[in-house]
């Protein structure tokens, strides 16, 4: 196999598009491997009122448009649909559900007994379908499965109901409850605003000061965020989300809760108890629920064989390639986890692929 693509969301379909593009053939030059009962990627787990007229930035996936879509209708729904369509209209033939359980390099000694693990100079792909041995990898595993979970003194004797964005279950679920949500991202902003419409009382907790973005956020803002996210991705520190370094923009919803008190903030609590979160200075608020709206982390674990991580933690890529393997890209990593940004992502690494994979060609027959 010359490349295989794990991951099937926005940055893995961009990828597979590319390479069916330059040539390449699914199942005989390259694998699409996703994890993901469905076609859909992360999208496909979204709760329900998140409706495709509430998704910001949506970007089309390369060579097809997403047109006419309800914006009532739930965007797990329009989104899943649409890379359904697009997975069979460019006849990607993506592998699901597979999981990705490690991937070795063929040629490194893992075993410090001085044999070759593998093929030499191919990578080993490890997965519940078998071994793949490859040229190169484009990995796409994004974050949704790596949900970031804080760890506080006292979380454990919480008698109430602790849950994760990643399994909110919509605004419903909390009627009549008292909430404390965690995080001043998008996601805390979205289920704090939804949820006070049906909660006994709502606490909204952040680590730091929310920033509210007013004004147009034009290309130029759009490069000075993303480099913010690329200069930490070089240093090979982990790579923080782009909408970090943006700002919440303030909408009319945005300006109404706030005008309501619903985006009262308060500073993160010191402790949790039994019965709620307390702060070092005597305040305490009683919750029947905590929603930990606390982002992601990269979905990579499955390449630690490869050693790619730097002292600072994350990896450091060069465009997409892995500095430490060339064989190695990763696409919606960093600056390029955003739709429009893997469609670029996925573009540029088969570009370099098909570089790599000629320069081999060449020297194997010379």
């Amino acid at each position: 196999m010359d490349v295989v693509v794990i991951g099937a969301g926005q940055a893995g379909l961009s990828a597979a598009f590319h390479l069916r593009r330059a040539g390449l053939e699914p199942d005989r030059d390259f694998v699409v491997l996703d994890h993901s009962p469905r076609a859909g990627g992360a999208w496909q787990f979204r709760w329900p009122s998140l409706t495709y007229g509430k998704v910001h930035g949506m970007y089309a996936l390369p060579g097809m448009e997403l047109t006419g879509a309800d914006p009532t209708r739930p965007s797990s729904e329009v989104i899943g649909a649409y890379f359904d369509t697009y997975e069979r209209t460019f006849d990607l033939r993506v592998h699901r559900p597979v999981d990705v359980t490690a991937v070795r390099d063929g040629f490194r000694d893992e075993d410090g007994d001085g044999a070759r693990d593998g093929d030499g100079g191919r990578l080993l792909v490890e997965t519940s379908e078998g071994v793949y041995a490859t040229r190169a990898l484009i990995n796409a595993t994004g974050t949704w499965d790596r949900p970031f979970w804080p760890r506080y003194q006292g979380q454990e004797t919480f008698r109430g109901r602790q849950l994760h964005t990643s399994g909110y279950p919509g605004p419903e679920a909390f009627a009549g409850k008292r909430v404390i949500v965690v995080g001043g991202g998008a996601s805390g902003t979205q289920h704090l605003m939804e949820i006070a419409e049906v909660a006994a009382a709502t606490t909204w907790v952040t680590r730091r000061e929310p920033v509210f973005r007013e004004g147009p956020f034009g290309e130029a803002e759009g490069r000075a965020a993303v480099a913010l996210v690329e200069e930490r991705v070089r240093l090979g520190l982990p790579p923080q989300s782009v909408v970090s370094v943006t700002g919440l923009p303030l909408n009319d919803a945005i300006r109404e809760a706030r005008a309501s008190g619903v985006l009262d903030r308060l500073p993160m609590f010191d402790r949790i108890t039994p019965t709620g979160v307390a702060w070092d200075d005597g305040r305490t608020v009683d919750a029947d629920v905590i929603l930990w709206a606390t982002g992601f982390r990269a979905a990579i674990d499955h390449l630690t064989p490869l050693r790619l991580r730097e002292p600072g933690g994350g990896i450091r890529v060069e465009g997409t390639r892995a500095v430490r393997d060339e064989r190695v890209h990763l696409v919606g990593y960093g600056p390029s986890a955003s739709t429009i940004g893997a469609n670029r992502a996925g573009r540029a690494a088969v570009t370099d692929i098909r570089r790599l994979l000629a320069r081999e060609t060449a020297a194997a027959t010379v």
